[in-house]
């Protein structure tokens, strides 16, 4: 059985860790007094009451500057800092008063204390009160600080998804609307078993699309798997003129990648090559492992012998990728464009692996 305590952080409970901190204190406090008066020469059972007088309007002084200070931390700094020197002088005269008494009284009764008995353990007890408010705002102040940056985090990581799922949602849906008329032509034309084919494939692909959270992470496998469903929908569109092909290595296959991350540079290769092409074109996409990194390349064989650069063909497709694979991974992902030997266009991504791809 494990120690106490131990299992969670000690300041996750700031009411308990005031309370032990402030006994563990004091008592600290207690033992120290009582021993440096014995070794002085006092009564041992007389100068231990003494030191409980203390030590216990210590712990009772304290309590009431907590209680204020517990306010003052939330108001301006100055305020703060001038309220809290004038508390500490106020409780260090309270207390030297105290302390004086208590040794004329119990401890020495022939003693009489003058100004500078009283200033002298005024000084000290300021010395103690101070080193004490100036531990409790360290504390404080750190723990809000601590509660800032955890609050900063959630509402980065809250700012982070939005953004993959607002990426996510700006998917081109012109396809959409392309692959309804083109059931619509299909039903015009009597071709109803195409007509359902086609809608059945376009059912599937948005039933995915659907299903998924927007900054989900899917495998490679799965994703490429879509894209040949998407792929099948725009084929029915097009026939003989789009010509897709896929090498998927094995280690590629199972690293996981955000959803629908491949379907705007499809998107945008059949836009710019094959729909221009009178011949159509030749669409490549292509993974492997390299490193610590996953080499994701779409490239095509251009229009009709007309190479498109990236600023002809980004329309939503390429931004859209680029600032999702930003907004997912930051700098540890790579995005590349190019013209390729075929004298298309080519994209590449670089997704870093995971840390079970990694093992």
């Amino acid at each position: 059985m494990g120690a106490v305590g131990l299992d969670r952080p000690f300041f996750s409970d700031k009411n308990r860790a005031f309370w032990l901190l402030q006994s563990f204190g004091w008592s600290g406090y207690l033992i120290l007094r009582y021993l440096t008066g014995v070794v002085n020469g006092f009564q041992p059972i007389v100068f231990l009451f003494h030191c409980l007088i203390i030590t216990a309007t210590g712990y009772s002084l304290t309590l009431l500057m907590a209680a204020l200070y517990k306010r003052l931390i939330k108001l301006q700094a100055a305020i703060t800092m001038l309220v809290s020197i004038a508390t500490v002088v106020l409780a260090s005269v309270l207390f030297s008063f105290l302390e004086t008494w208590s040794i004329s009284t119990f401890v020495n009764p022939t003693f009489e204390p003058r100004g500078t008995q009283f200033l002298g353990a005024m000084v000290l007890d300021f010395a103690l009160l101070a080193a004490w408010t100036a531990l409790y705002y360290g504390i404080n102040y750190y723990l809000l600080l601590e509660e800032q940056i955890d609050q900063r985090r959630a509402l980065e990581s809250q700012a982070s998804a939005a953004q993959l799922a607002m990426l996510r949602y700006q998917l081109n849906p012109h396809f959409l609307f392309n692959t309804l008329n083109s059931i619509s032509t299909l039903v015009l034309l009597s071709e109803r078993e195409r007509a359902n084919a086609m809608l059945a494939r376009l059912s599937s692909f948005l039933r995915y699309t659907l299903a998924n959270e927007p900054t989900a992470q899917v495998p490679l496998a799965k994703e490429i798997d879509t894209l040949k469903l998407y792929l099948e929908i725009e084929k029915m569109r097009f026939e003989e003129r789009l010509k897709p092909h896929f090498r998927i290595e094995a280690e590629a296959a199972g690293v996981p990648v955000p959803s629908l991350i491949l379907q705007p540079l499809i998107e945008n290769a059949i836009k710019y090559a094959v729909t221009p092409a009178e011949n159509g074109a030749d669409i490549w996409i292509n993974a492997r492992r390299e490193g610590q990194h996953v080499r994701i390349e779409v490239s095509d064989s251009g229009a009709g012998g007309a190479v498109v650069s990236e600023s002809q063909s980004t329309g939503l497709g390429l931004a859209n990728t680029r600032e999702r694979l930003i907004a997912a991974y930051g700098s540890d992902s790579r995005f590349e464009t190019k013209t390729n030997e075929k004298g298309g266009f080519s994209v590449i991504l670089h997704i870093p692996l995971g840390k079970k791809d990694e093992e």
